[in-house]
């Protein structure tokens, strides 16, 4: 089994040894949630693949959201020619009547 830390150290689980340990590394993750160090596994002890807790895999999923996000903002308040109009002469500008929607 990698010993905790061994994530951060870079230390590498091989496949085999994860599979042999995948019992424990779940039951680490329910105890510890997004405390436990993910577990790091590939073929030869090259890295391949991570495994963590399913908490640490959603809150990354929502900080890359997040940094997609605020990618798309600056890149229209790059290109943002500040011109600013209403709905309404938006509506009349299309032919379109607010009052039949």
């Amino acid at each position: 089994m990698v010993p905790s830390g061994a994530a951060r150290s870079g230390a590498v689980e091989t496949i085999s040894d994860a599979r042999d340990n995948l019992t424990g590394h779940v039951a680490r993750f329910r105890q510890e949630g997004v405390e436990a160090e993910p577990v790091i596994l590939g073929n030869r002890r090259e890295p391949e693949a991570v495994l963590l807790p399913y908490q640490s895999f959603v809150m990354l999923m929502d900080v890359a959201e997040d940094i997609a996000i605020a990618e798309r903002i600056r890149e229209r308040e790059a290109t943002d020619s500040g011109e600013r109009i209403s709905l309404g002469e938006l509506a009349d500008e299309l032919g379109i009547d607010l009052d039949q929607l």
